[in-house]
């Protein structure tokens, strides 16, 4: 993998909801323009630690019990996987060294991996208290989960055209940062406005603010912040990765459906994809005041977010239906701005050639290898920042795309 790869890598694994930083900070004073919290101090705490090398085994698939929660209902007929169960007989390497994929698993943190070839499962593995009915915070793949369902508000004529400003919708966001942007820029992180995804705690700026009063203490919106934001360069010129980008997506989608994120992601994605259980979001607040977290809040089974690596494999079919259009597939996941390989609509391409793939924070991944016919996910516990097993991964996911499983 070239350095180039390893720095964008590192980018979304270590910057795509929170770094390294965010390591069980101390609580800073409250803001006294803001309404008291209403969550126990306890649970703030946790909230605060939750990324942290010695809980994340465990938080990163227990949501629930942190977070207020919406869920993403399941209904209908699951779409059945069918299973061509293999030992994972082969090797890879990284750094000069050979390995198995036995030595991966703990190698690289893994709660839970998936690998489908063929539209067959050849390896299901859950690790750590996990199971197939374990729901996982999917962090920032959610950001793709959320760019598929602004394709499904185009297909309807919810959106007109992704050439228009997101203003039009959204008129809260006139005289911001975000007035003249239009949807298509926001969908490839280029809207330009001032919001630099550092979490410095100490000398905190405004996502790191945000983070702290929208996620942990539930005083705010996440997606409020949008709509007093400045502009640091003009619409569609640079690129730059941010998560409120994403939650102006999020709530876009609420405005333009008339419903929450979560009612249109069970109509138009998650029941016609047939999955197994209900999915959830993260909330910022209570039912009746709280939004979803669009920008990196889903959780999800194993399985469940591998069948949107197959519908993607499928552009944008699965379960026998045509879910998402096909057109808005390849528009997603070809490179429109980005570092190295390029990034598309939400979606990060790959290092090797045609692959694609959704990535969150700490090593969350819907890796889809159309060449290959191969989809892998992989659910992870990376400790913050470390960029030596997301390198790793990458190695492992080549070498089991190229693996003949017979």
């Amino acid at each position: 993998m070239r350095s180039a790869d390893l720095s964008i890598r590192s980018l979304i694994c270590s910057l795509a909801f929170a770094p390294a930083a965010l390591l069980a900070y101390p609580a800073p004073a409250p803001d006294p323009n803001l309404p008291a919290s209403k969550v126990p101090v306890a649970v703030q705490q946790i909230r605060r630690s939750m990324l942290d090398a010695e809980l994340n085994a465990l938080t990163f698939h227990n949501m629930e019990e942190i977070f207020t929660t919406r869920s993403v209902p399941r209904s209908g007929s699951v779409w059945s996987l069918p299973r061509a169960d293999r030992a994972l007989d082969f090797k890879y390497r990284h750094e000069g060294r050979e390995y198995t994929p036995e030595q991966f698993l703990d190698r690289t943190y893994t709660n839970a991996l998936l690998i489908v070839k063929d539209g067959r499962i050849v390896a299901e593995i859950y690790r750590n208290h996990t199971n197939e009915s374990t729901r996982f915070i999917g962090w920032s793949m959610t950001k793709s989960i959320v760019s598929l369902l602004v394709g499904c508000a185009v297909q309807e004529g919810r959106i007109k055209s992704i050439d228009e400003p997101i203003a039009r919708y959204l008129p809260e966001l006139q005289g911001g940062g975000y007035d003249g942007v239009t949807i298509k820029q926001v969908l490839q992180m280029r809207s330009g406005v001032d919001y630099e995804e550092r979490y410095d705690f100490g000398n905190p700026g405004i996502a790191a603010r945000n983070h702290e009063q929208a996620l942990v203490t539930n005083v705010v919106r996440f997606a409020d912040a949008a709509r007093t934001i400045k502009r640091a360069h003009r619409p569609g010129d640079v690129w730059q990765y941010k998560t409120i980008d994403t939650a102006v997506l999020g709530w876009l989608i609420e405005r333009v459906s008339g419903s929450t994120l979560a009612a249109y992601a069970a109509q138009r994605l998650w029941e016609p994809l047939g999955t197994e259980r209900d999915g959830f979001f993260i909330m910022d607040g209570e039912p009746g005041t709280g939004r979803e977290f669009s920008g990196a809040g889903f959780n999800a089974t194993l399985r469940d977010f591998a069948r949107i690596g197959l519908m993607m494999l499928g552009e944008g079919k699965a379960n026998g239906r045509q879910i998402v259009p096909a057109a808005w597939v390849r528009d997603s996941t070809r490179a429109a701005g980005g570092p190295g390989p390029g990034y598309g609509y939400q979606w990060w391409l790959a290092s090797d050639s045609k692959s694609y793939q959704a990535l969150g924070l700490q090593g969350q991944y819907i890796y889809v290898n159309p060449e290959a016919r191969t989809v892998i996910v992989k659910l992870s516990y990376f400790p913050p920042g470390d960029d030596a097993a997301d390198a790793e991964t990458a190695a492992f996911f080549s070498a089991a795309s190229s693996w003949q499983a017979h």
